[in-house]
Protein backbone atom coordinates (compact mmCIF):
# COMPACT_ATOMS: atom_id res chain seq x y z
CA UNK A 1 0.00 0.00 0.00
CA UNK A 2 3.29 2.20 0.96
CA UNK A 3 4.00 2.04 -3.20
CA UNK A 4 -0.24 3.70 -3.66
CA UNK A 5 0.07 6.52 -0.88
CA UNK A 6 2.95 7.68 -2.06
CA UNK A 7 3.36 10.96 -3.35
CA UNK A 8 3.77 10.41 -7.42
CA UNK A 9 3.98 14.11 -8.23
CA UNK A 10 7.50 13.78 -7.93
CA UNK A 11 7.61 11.37 -11.09
CA UNK A 12 5.42 14.13 -12.61
CA UNK A 13 7.74 14.74 -15.50
CA UNK A 14 8.84 10.82 -16.06
CA UNK A 15 5.02 10.56 -16.69
CA UNK A 16 4.72 13.28 -19.10
CA UNK A 17 7.79 12.58 -21.31
CA UNK A 18 6.59 8.90 -21.38
CA UNK A 19 3.39 9.52 -22.24
CA UNK A 20 4.74 12.60 -25.13
CA UNK A 21 7.17 10.06 -26.06
CA UNK A 22 4.77 7.77 -27.21
CA UNK A 23 2.61 10.19 -28.89
CA UNK A 24 5.12 11.06 -31.01
CA UNK A 25 5.69 7.69 -31.44
CA UNK A 26 2.09 7.07 -32.44
CA UNK A 27 1.77 10.20 -34.50
CA UNK A 28 5.09 8.90 -36.27
CA UNK A 29 3.51 5.51 -37.01
CA UNK A 30 -0.18 6.73 -38.19
CA UNK A 31 1.24 9.39 -40.88
CA UNK A 32 3.33 6.29 -42.85
CA UNK A 33 6.95 6.12 -41.96
CA UNK A 34 8.77 7.93 -44.68
CA UNK A 35 9.13 11.06 -46.12
CA UNK A 36 9.77 14.64 -44.07
CA UNK A 37 8.00 15.32 -40.79
CA UNK A 38 9.23 18.52 -39.50
CA UNK A 39 5.97 18.97 -37.25
CA UNK A 40 7.33 15.37 -35.51
CA UNK A 41 10.92 17.80 -34.72
CA UNK A 42 8.84 20.58 -33.40
CA UNK A 43 6.42 18.42 -31.36
CA UNK A 44 9.50 16.44 -29.97
CA UNK A 45 11.36 19.59 -28.90
CA UNK A 46 8.24 20.97 -27.41
CA UNK A 47 7.72 18.06 -25.21
CA UNK A 48 11.42 18.37 -23.94
CA UNK A 49 10.77 21.82 -23.13
CA UNK A 50 7.46 21.48 -21.24
CA UNK A 51 9.23 18.66 -19.33
CA UNK A 52 12.34 20.66 -18.55
CA UNK A 53 9.62 23.05 -16.86
CA UNK A 54 7.97 20.20 -15.46
CA UNK A 55 11.11 19.23 -13.33
CA UNK A 56 11.32 22.80 -12.14
CA UNK A 57 7.95 23.13 -11.00
CA UNK A 58 7.33 19.71 -9.36
CA UNK A 59 11.47 18.69 -8.16
CA UNK A 60 12.08 21.98 -6.46
CA UNK A 61 10.85 19.95 -3.21
CA UNK A 62 13.57 17.14 -2.53
CA UNK A 63 11.23 13.55 -1.51
CA UNK A 64 11.53 10.26 -2.45
CA UNK A 65 9.00 7.35 -3.30
CA UNK A 66 8.29 3.72 -3.59
CA UNK A 67 10.96 2.81 -0.73
CA UNK A 68 13.45 5.25 -1.65
CA UNK A 69 13.68 3.79 -5.16
CA UNK A 70 13.22 7.18 -6.70
CA UNK A 71 14.79 10.24 -5.24
CA UNK A 72 14.59 14.03 -6.06
CA UNK A 73 16.86 16.42 -4.73
CA UNK A 74 18.76 19.01 -6.42
CA UNK A 75 21.33 16.77 -7.68
CA UNK A 76 18.71 15.01 -9.71
CA UNK A 77 16.99 17.97 -10.75
CA UNK A 78 20.25 19.96 -12.26
CA UNK A 79 21.34 16.87 -14.07
CA UNK A 80 17.77 16.35 -15.29
CA UNK A 81 17.98 19.79 -17.16
CA UNK A 82 21.40 19.37 -18.58
CA UNK A 83 19.61 16.55 -19.60
CA UNK A 84 16.98 17.81 -21.29
CA UNK A 85 18.70 20.81 -22.80
CA UNK A 86 21.02 18.41 -24.43
CA UNK A 87 18.47 16.16 -25.73
CA UNK A 88 16.60 19.34 -26.80
CA UNK A 89 19.22 20.75 -28.77
CA UNK A 90 20.21 17.60 -30.30
CA UNK A 91 16.65 17.49 -31.74
CA UNK A 92 17.49 21.01 -33.36
CA UNK A 93 20.47 20.00 -34.82
CA UNK A 94 18.77 16.77 -36.11
CA UNK A 95 16.35 18.74 -38.24
CA UNK A 96 18.45 20.14 -40.52
CA UNK A 97 20.18 16.88 -40.78
CA UNK A 98 17.12 14.81 -41.24
CA UNK A 99 15.92 17.18 -44.23
CA UNK A 100 19.37 16.28 -46.16
CA UNK A 101 18.92 12.31 -45.90
CA UNK A 102 15.67 11.23 -46.99
CA UNK A 103 16.20 7.42 -46.75
CA UNK A 104 16.36 8.13 -42.58
CA UNK A 105 12.68 7.29 -40.62
CA UNK A 106 12.65 11.07 -39.07
CA UNK A 107 9.45 9.47 -36.62
CA UNK A 108 11.57 6.90 -35.22
CA UNK A 109 15.00 8.91 -34.42
CA UNK A 110 12.82 11.89 -32.59
CA UNK A 111 10.82 9.27 -30.48
CA UNK A 112 13.88 6.96 -30.00
CA UNK A 113 15.50 10.72 -28.40
CA UNK A 114 12.83 11.49 -26.43
CA UNK A 115 12.75 7.95 -24.32
CA UNK A 116 16.72 8.15 -24.40
CA UNK A 117 15.73 11.49 -22.40
CA UNK A 118 13.29 9.38 -20.19
CA UNK A 119 15.85 6.47 -19.64
CA UNK A 120 18.87 9.45 -18.30
CA UNK A 121 16.07 11.08 -16.07
CA UNK A 122 15.14 7.73 -14.57
CA UNK A 123 18.65 7.20 -13.69
CA UNK A 124 19.63 10.40 -12.59
CA UNK A 125 16.72 9.85 -9.94
CA UNK A 126 17.76 6.16 -9.10
CA UNK A 127 18.35 5.48 -5.03
CA UNK A 128 18.03 1.65 -5.89
CA UNK A 129 20.53 -0.88 -8.18
CA UNK A 130 17.17 -2.15 -10.01
CA UNK A 131 15.74 1.07 -11.06
CA UNK A 132 18.92 2.38 -11.67
CA UNK A 133 19.61 -0.62 -14.29
CA UNK A 134 16.37 0.20 -16.01
CA UNK A 135 17.27 3.30 -16.65
CA UNK A 136 20.52 3.09 -17.95
CA UNK A 137 19.25 -0.07 -20.12
CA UNK A 138 16.20 2.37 -21.74
CA UNK A 139 19.20 4.82 -22.69
CA UNK A 140 21.24 2.56 -24.12
CA UNK A 141 19.08 0.18 -26.09
CA UNK A 142 17.70 3.63 -27.82
CA UNK A 143 21.55 4.90 -28.29
CA UNK A 144 22.47 1.33 -30.10
CA UNK A 145 19.64 2.02 -32.52
CA UNK A 146 20.25 5.39 -33.03
CA UNK A 147 23.97 4.89 -33.64
CA UNK A 148 22.87 3.00 -36.39
CA UNK A 149 20.09 4.76 -38.23
CA UNK A 150 22.07 5.37 -41.32
CA UNK A 151 21.18 1.91 -42.98
CA UNK A 152 22.43 2.10 -45.99
CA UNK A 153 26.18 3.05 -44.81
CA UNK A 154 28.48 0.38 -43.70
CA UNK A 155 30.45 2.61 -41.34
CA UNK A 156 27.10 3.47 -39.09
CA UNK A 157 25.73 -0.43 -39.24
CA UNK A 158 29.45 -0.71 -38.36
CA UNK A 159 29.03 1.52 -35.11
CA UNK A 160 25.55 0.36 -34.22
CA UNK A 161 27.81 -3.54 -34.15
CA UNK A 162 30.12 -2.47 -31.86
CA UNK A 163 28.48 -0.47 -29.70
CA UNK A 164 25.48 -2.88 -29.30
CA UNK A 165 28.46 -5.72 -28.37
CA UNK A 166 30.35 -3.93 -26.22
CA UNK A 167 27.97 -1.51 -24.34
CA UNK A 168 26.14 -5.41 -23.70
CA UNK A 169 29.40 -6.29 -22.04
CA UNK A 170 29.81 -3.38 -19.90
CA UNK A 171 26.28 -3.85 -18.75
CA UNK A 172 27.32 -7.34 -17.83
CA UNK A 173 30.07 -5.74 -15.91
CA UNK A 174 28.09 -3.43 -13.88
CA UNK A 175 25.25 -6.99 -13.45
CA UNK A 176 28.39 -8.70 -12.09
CA UNK A 177 29.86 -5.94 -9.73
CA UNK A 178 26.33 -4.88 -8.27
CA UNK A 179 25.36 -9.26 -7.68
CA UNK A 180 28.85 -8.89 -5.46
CA UNK A 181 26.87 -6.17 -3.84
CA UNK A 182 23.59 -7.82 -3.28
CA UNK A 183 25.03 -10.64 -2.14
CA UNK A 184 26.82 -9.05 0.61
CA UNK A 185 23.86 -7.07 1.64
CA UNK A 186 20.88 -8.31 0.60
CA UNK A 187 19.79 -5.31 -0.57
CA UNK A 188 19.03 -3.33 -3.60
CA UNK A 189 18.78 0.30 -1.93
CA UNK A 190 22.15 2.49 -2.31
CA UNK A 191 21.31 3.96 1.12
CA UNK A 192 21.31 0.65 2.76
CA UNK A 193 24.41 -0.61 0.80
CA UNK A 194 26.03 2.70 2.13
CA UNK A 195 25.71 2.75 5.41
CA UNK A 196 26.58 -1.04 5.31
CA UNK A 197 29.68 -0.14 3.79
CA UNK A 198 31.95 0.39 6.11
CA UNK A 199 31.68 -2.84 8.31
CA UNK A 200 31.17 -4.88 4.82
CA UNK A 201 34.78 -3.91 4.11
CA UNK A 202 36.22 -4.41 6.94
CA UNK A 203 34.66 -7.90 7.27
CA UNK A 204 35.11 -9.00 3.19
CA UNK A 205 37.40 -6.36 1.39
CA UNK A 206 38.50 -8.47 -1.86
CA UNK A 207 34.98 -8.83 -2.77
CA UNK A 208 33.94 -5.23 -1.65
CA UNK A 209 36.80 -4.03 -3.86
CA UNK A 210 35.80 -6.57 -6.90
CA UNK A 211 32.49 -4.80 -6.97
CA UNK A 212 34.02 -1.95 -6.98
CA UNK A 213 36.16 -2.68 -9.91
CA UNK A 214 33.19 -4.12 -12.26
CA UNK A 215 31.17 -1.39 -11.67
CA UNK A 216 33.73 1.18 -12.57
CA UNK A 217 34.82 -0.67 -15.94
CA UNK A 218 31.27 -0.68 -16.65
CA UNK A 219 30.31 2.42 -16.15
CA UNK A 220 34.08 3.54 -17.45
CA UNK A 221 32.73 2.03 -20.81
CA UNK A 222 29.72 4.39 -20.49
CA UNK A 223 31.18 7.39 -20.03
CA UNK A 224 33.97 6.44 -22.71
CA UNK A 225 37.20 6.94 -19.92
CA UNK A 226 40.56 5.76 -20.34
CA UNK A 227 41.19 1.86 -20.57
CA UNK A 228 37.39 1.75 -21.78
CA UNK A 229 37.22 3.89 -24.76
CA UNK A 230 38.54 2.41 -27.73
CA UNK A 231 35.06 1.62 -28.70
CA UNK A 232 34.51 5.76 -28.84
CA UNK A 233 36.18 6.91 -31.91
CA UNK A 234 34.50 4.18 -34.53
CA UNK A 235 31.13 4.63 -32.87
CA UNK A 236 30.87 8.37 -33.11
CA UNK A 237 32.45 8.53 -36.54
CA UNK A 238 29.62 6.43 -37.80
CA UNK A 239 26.92 7.76 -36.31
CA UNK A 240 24.60 10.23 -38.00
CA UNK A 241 26.36 13.40 -36.82
CA UNK A 242 23.96 15.08 -34.28
CA UNK A 243 23.65 11.53 -32.90
CA UNK A 244 27.24 11.93 -32.43
CA UNK A 245 26.90 15.19 -30.07
CA UNK A 246 24.08 13.30 -27.86
CA UNK A 247 26.50 10.55 -27.31
CA UNK A 248 29.57 12.94 -26.84
CA UNK A 249 26.99 15.31 -24.40
CA UNK A 250 24.13 13.80 -22.90
CA UNK A 251 24.54 9.92 -22.92
CA UNK A 252 28.23 10.91 -21.01
CA UNK A 253 26.48 13.48 -18.18
CA UNK A 254 23.83 10.76 -17.32
CA UNK A 255 26.51 8.13 -16.83
CA UNK A 256 28.77 10.49 -15.00
CA UNK A 257 25.36 11.07 -12.86
CA UNK A 258 24.24 7.75 -11.86
CA UNK A 259 28.65 6.90 -11.31
CA UNK A 260 28.76 10.36 -9.03
CA UNK A 261 25.76 8.69 -6.65
CA UNK A 262 27.03 5.33 -6.41
CA UNK A 263 29.98 5.85 -5.44
CA UNK A 264 29.32 8.60 -3.30
CA UNK A 265 26.12 7.31 -1.77
CA UNK A 266 27.14 3.44 -1.91
CA UNK A 267 30.67 3.45 -1.71
CA UNK A 268 31.02 6.91 -0.05
CA UNK A 269 32.32 4.95 3.65
CA UNK A 270 35.28 4.03 1.94
CA UNK A 271 36.49 6.72 -0.08
CA UNK A 272 39.64 6.25 0.54
CA UNK A 273 39.72 3.02 -0.92
CA UNK A 274 38.86 4.23 -4.42
CA UNK A 275 39.83 8.12 -4.59
CA UNK A 276 43.39 7.70 -5.87
CA UNK A 277 41.86 4.84 -8.43
CA UNK A 278 39.45 7.51 -9.89
CA UNK A 279 42.78 9.91 -9.94
CA UNK A 280 44.67 7.80 -12.24
CA UNK A 281 41.76 7.26 -14.40
CA UNK A 282 41.05 10.67 -15.24
CA UNK A 283 45.17 11.47 -15.79
CA UNK A 284 45.11 8.98 -17.92
CA UNK A 285 42.00 9.49 -19.84
CA UNK A 286 42.95 13.38 -20.05
CA UNK A 287 46.19 12.17 -21.63
CA UNK A 288 45.39 9.89 -23.91
CA UNK A 289 42.40 12.33 -25.31
CA UNK A 290 44.48 14.79 -25.65
CA UNK A 291 47.65 13.29 -27.01
CA UNK A 292 46.01 11.25 -29.72
CA UNK A 293 43.52 13.73 -30.59
CA UNK A 294 46.29 15.51 -32.15
CA UNK A 295 46.76 13.33 -34.99
CA UNK A 296 42.76 13.19 -36.06
CA UNK A 297 42.48 14.61 -39.62
CA UNK A 298 38.76 13.10 -39.49
CA UNK A 299 36.76 15.79 -37.31
CA UNK A 300 34.45 13.66 -35.89
CA UNK A 301 37.25 11.38 -34.44
CA UNK A 302 38.83 14.38 -33.33
CA UNK A 303 36.06 15.36 -31.54
CA UNK A 304 35.50 11.84 -30.15
CA UNK A 305 39.19 12.42 -28.28
CA UNK A 306 38.15 15.44 -27.01
CA UNK A 307 34.92 14.02 -25.64
CA UNK A 308 37.47 11.49 -24.02
CA UNK A 309 39.45 14.16 -22.50
CA UNK A 310 36.52 16.25 -21.29
CA UNK A 311 35.78 13.07 -19.75
CA UNK A 312 39.01 13.10 -17.74
CA UNK A 313 38.29 17.03 -16.53
CA UNK A 314 34.80 15.95 -15.00
CA UNK A 315 36.37 13.28 -12.81
CA UNK A 316 38.72 15.58 -10.99
CA UNK A 317 36.72 16.71 -8.42
CA UNK A 318 35.70 13.13 -7.83
CA UNK A 319 39.41 12.38 -6.58
CA UNK A 320 39.52 15.56 -5.44
CA UNK A 321 39.20 15.46 -1.27
CA UNK A 322 37.06 18.24 -0.89
CA UNK A 323 33.74 19.12 1.01
CA UNK A 324 30.42 17.17 -0.89
CA UNK A 325 29.32 20.09 -1.57
CA UNK A 326 31.81 21.84 -3.57
CA UNK A 327 32.09 18.86 -5.06
CA UNK A 328 29.02 19.06 -6.53
CA UNK A 329 29.58 22.32 -7.59
CA UNK A 330 32.31 21.67 -9.48
CA UNK A 331 30.86 18.76 -11.34
CA UNK A 332 27.19 20.40 -12.24
CA UNK A 333 28.63 23.76 -13.34
CA UNK A 334 31.71 21.99 -15.74
CA UNK A 335 28.43 19.85 -16.98
CA UNK A 336 26.52 22.52 -17.93
CA UNK A 337 29.38 24.42 -19.86
CA UNK A 338 30.02 20.94 -21.40
CA UNK A 339 27.04 20.75 -22.84
CA UNK A 340 26.51 24.01 -23.93
CA UNK A 341 29.64 24.23 -25.81
CA UNK A 342 30.06 20.95 -27.17
CA UNK A 343 26.61 20.52 -28.93
CA UNK A 344 26.95 24.12 -30.04
CA UNK A 345 30.05 22.78 -31.60
CA UNK A 346 28.18 19.84 -33.16
CA UNK A 347 25.54 21.94 -34.40
CA UNK A 348 27.95 23.70 -36.46
CA UNK A 349 30.18 20.40 -37.22
CA UNK A 350 26.92 18.83 -38.68
CA UNK A 351 26.11 21.41 -41.17
CA UNK A 352 29.30 21.91 -42.35
CA UNK A 353 30.47 18.55 -43.13
CA UNK A 354 27.36 18.03 -44.55
CA UNK A 355 27.56 20.92 -47.19
CA UNK A 356 30.97 19.63 -48.16
CA UNK A 357 30.01 15.99 -48.30
CA UNK A 358 33.57 15.64 -46.15
CA UNK A 359 34.26 15.04 -42.37
CA UNK A 360 37.89 16.31 -43.11
CA UNK A 361 39.21 19.14 -41.46
CA UNK A 362 39.39 20.63 -44.97
CA UNK A 363 35.85 20.80 -45.12
CA UNK A 364 36.06 23.81 -42.69
CA UNK A 365 38.61 25.43 -45.05
CA UNK A 366 37.75 29.25 -45.27
CA UNK A 367 34.29 28.99 -43.30
CA UNK A 368 35.11 32.89 -41.98
CA UNK A 369 34.54 33.85 -46.15
CA UNK A 370 31.52 31.86 -46.27
CA UNK A 371 29.94 32.23 -43.03
CA UNK A 372 31.51 34.63 -40.67
CA UNK A 373 28.67 34.03 -37.92
CA UNK A 374 29.12 30.53 -37.90
CA UNK A 375 32.84 30.68 -37.58
CA UNK A 376 32.94 33.29 -35.08
CA UNK A 377 30.60 30.92 -32.98
CA UNK A 378 32.30 27.95 -33.43
CA UNK A 379 35.75 29.87 -32.73
CA UNK A 380 34.03 30.64 -29.32
CA UNK A 381 33.17 27.14 -28.45
CA UNK A 382 36.49 25.73 -29.56
CA UNK A 383 38.22 27.95 -27.67
CA UNK A 384 35.71 27.50 -24.59
CA UNK A 385 36.86 23.48 -25.16
CA UNK A 386 40.17 24.64 -24.71
CA UNK A 387 39.98 26.72 -21.62
CA UNK A 388 41.37 29.67 -22.15
CA UNK A 389 39.33 32.98 -20.41
CA UNK A 390 35.72 34.59 -21.11
CA UNK A 391 34.02 31.63 -21.54
CA UNK A 392 32.35 29.15 -19.23
CA UNK A 393 35.36 26.19 -20.32
CA UNK A 394 37.42 28.51 -18.93
CA UNK A 395 35.80 29.30 -15.38
CA UNK A 396 34.90 25.45 -15.38
CA UNK A 397 38.90 24.46 -15.35
CA UNK A 398 39.98 27.13 -13.43
CA UNK A 399 37.42 26.23 -10.54
CA UNK A 400 38.53 22.36 -10.83
CA UNK A 401 42.32 22.99 -10.78
CA UNK A 402 41.94 25.54 -7.66
CA UNK A 403 39.86 22.93 -6.03
CA UNK A 404 42.70 20.02 -7.28
CA UNK A 405 45.40 21.92 -5.98
CA UNK A 406 43.43 22.43 -2.53
CA UNK A 407 43.34 19.04 -1.98
CA UNK A 408 47.09 19.17 -2.86
CA UNK A 409 47.02 16.52 -5.45
CA UNK A 410 49.53 18.93 -7.56
CA UNK A 411 50.53 16.12 -9.76
CA UNK A 412 47.09 15.68 -11.16
CA UNK A 413 46.84 19.17 -11.55
CA UNK A 414 50.07 19.58 -13.35
CA UNK A 415 48.71 17.22 -15.71
CA UNK A 416 45.62 18.96 -16.06
CA UNK A 417 47.12 22.29 -17.30
CA UNK A 418 50.16 20.29 -19.49
CA UNK A 419 46.90 18.38 -21.43
CA UNK A 420 45.11 21.54 -21.60
CA UNK A 421 47.75 23.11 -23.76
CA UNK A 422 47.98 20.25 -25.69
CA UNK A 423 44.39 20.52 -26.74
CA UNK A 424 45.12 23.81 -28.03
CA UNK A 425 46.98 22.59 -30.82
CA UNK A 426 44.23 20.49 -32.20
CA UNK A 427 41.46 22.90 -31.62
CA UNK A 428 43.43 25.83 -32.91
CA UNK A 429 43.93 23.61 -36.28
CA UNK A 430 40.15 23.45 -36.95
CA UNK A 431 40.38 27.72 -36.43
CA UNK A 432 42.88 28.04 -38.52
CA UNK A 433 41.22 26.07 -41.39
CA UNK A 434 38.43 28.70 -40.86
CA UNK A 435 40.14 31.80 -41.23
CA UNK A 436 43.77 31.45 -42.72
CA UNK A 437 42.84 28.80 -45.74
CA UNK A 438 40.59 30.04 -48.82
CA UNK A 439 37.25 28.70 -49.45
CA UNK A 440 37.50 25.64 -51.82
CA UNK A 441 36.35 27.00 -55.74
CA UNK A 442 33.04 25.55 -55.96
CA UNK A 443 31.76 26.25 -52.27
CA UNK A 444 29.76 29.14 -51.94
CA UNK A 445 28.16 31.38 -49.48
CA UNK A 446 26.54 29.48 -46.41
CA UNK A 447 23.24 30.36 -44.79
CA UNK A 448 22.57 28.55 -41.76
CA UNK A 449 18.92 27.05 -41.67
CA UNK A 450 16.80 28.65 -39.04
CA UNK A 451 17.19 25.38 -36.56
CA UNK A 452 21.17 25.59 -36.67
CA UNK A 453 21.18 29.19 -36.39
CA UNK A 454 18.84 29.06 -33.11
CA UNK A 455 20.61 26.22 -31.16
CA UNK A 456 24.11 27.88 -32.16
CA UNK A 457 22.84 31.34 -30.33
CA UNK A 458 21.38 29.47 -27.55
CA UNK A 459 24.76 27.48 -27.18
CA UNK A 460 26.35 31.10 -27.21
CA UNK A 461 24.44 32.62 -24.61
CA UNK A 462 24.93 29.57 -22.53
CA UNK A 463 28.72 29.49 -23.06
CA UNK A 464 28.81 33.50 -22.39
CA UNK A 465 26.13 33.07 -19.75
CA UNK A 466 27.71 30.53 -17.43
CA UNK A 467 30.90 32.42 -17.06
CA UNK A 468 29.41 35.74 -16.45
CA UNK A 469 26.96 34.91 -13.84
CA UNK A 470 29.98 32.42 -12.76
CA UNK A 471 30.31 33.91 -9.16
CA UNK A 472 26.58 33.58 -8.10
CA UNK A 473 25.94 30.32 -9.88
CA UNK A 474 28.55 29.06 -7.78
CA UNK A 475 27.52 30.22 -4.97
CA UNK A 476 24.19 29.24 -5.72
CA UNK A 477 24.93 25.50 -6.01
CA UNK A 478 27.65 25.70 -3.29
CA UNK A 479 24.69 25.83 -0.92
CA UNK A 480 22.68 23.33 -2.13
CA UNK A 481 21.25 19.69 0.03
CA UNK A 482 23.03 17.55 -2.79
CA UNK A 483 21.84 14.22 -2.31
CA UNK A 484 19.09 13.02 0.20
CA UNK A 485 20.26 9.92 0.87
Amino acid sequence: MAAFNADWSLMTPEIVLAILALTVFTIDFTTGIRGKKPFIGVLSFISLIITAVLVVVFNQTSGSIVSNTFIVDPFAMLFKIAILIGVALVILTSMSYMDKHKEMYQGEMYSLLLFAALGAMLMVSSADLITLFIGLELLSISSYCLAGFRKSQSKSTEAALKYVILGGTASAFILYGMSFVYGLTGTTNLAAIGRAMPQLYADYPYLVIMSLLFMIAGFGFKISVVPFHMWAPDVYEGSPTPITGFLTAVSKVAGFAILIRILSVGFGGIYQEWYFIIAVIAALTMIVGNTVALVQSNVKRLMAYSGIAQAGYLLIPLAASLSFNITMSMIVYYTFAYVFMTLGAFAIISYVTEDANDEDLSSFAGLYKRSPFLAHSMTVFLVSMAGLPITAGFVGKVYIFLGVMTSQMVWLAVIMIVTSTISFFYYFGIIKQMYMRDPKEEDSMLKAPTSISLIVTISLIGTFGLALFANMLTNYMNGLNWIIL
